[in-house]
């Protein structure tokens, strides 16, 4: 069973964690060192819902047992490409884990900056240079840098692009209202 689609949120903060170490000496002299590991974050509220809109996205968050289970969702709007991307994007060459920029060909169009996109393992990125294809070979830039590495001819996904999650919190709860409408709002990690 998936995370229910319907009702669709009504609002959604995209948060992005990118943690950094910050020291600072008494001479007020600053070192800042990078950290990998940077997540998305979700905050996502739904509209007012009658109690049979409400109670299948409950009982589905509730099964998933606080933060234990991982899911997948999609966030409105933003999980299609804003470009005119067609067909199906390739990784030119082999790439190793922290690389920004990946070589790729095939498909048609263009990715744009703020597109989320997604090779074959769990991590979601974010395009940051806009790029034009036409079949041939080009590139893309992406942030974070890849967490890990990916293969020669990999498909890339830029529509319908899921995130996998879990829960942020192990508590959930909800609000219903003296209309007797249900209020809620609930907060995702990216799990990886």
């Amino acid at each position: 069973m998936s995370f229910p689609t319907t009702p669709v949120f009504q609002d959604v903060t995209v948060i992005s964690v990118d943690p950094t170490l910050v020291s600072e000496a008494v001479s007020g002299r600053t070192q800042a060192r990078k950290v990998s590991g940077q997540r998305w974050e979700l905050k996502a509220s739904y509209p007012p819902m009658t109690q049979a809109d409400f109670m299948p996205v409950y009982a589905y968050v509730t099964s998933q047992r606080g933060m234990l289970s991982t899911f997948t969702v999609r966030i409105p709007v933003l999980e299609d490409a804003r470009g005119t991307a067609s067909g199906t994007f390739l990784v030119n060459g082999s790439k190793t884990a922290g690389q920004t920029v990946i070589a790729i060909d095939g498909g048609t169009g263009t990715l744009v900056e703020g597109d989320f996109i997604k090779f074959a393992h769990d991590k979601v990125y974010m395009v940051t240079a806009h790029t034009e294809t036409s079949g041939n070979t080009t590139s893309i830039t992406v942030t974070p840098p890849l967490i890990t590495s990916i293969s020669n001819n990999s498909s890339i996904t830029y529509d319908n692009v899921p995130i996998k999650v879990r829960l942020k919190n192990d508590a959930q709860a909800f609000v219903l209202a003296k209309d007797s409408m249900f209020r809620y709002e609930l907060d995702f990690i990216e799990a990886l």
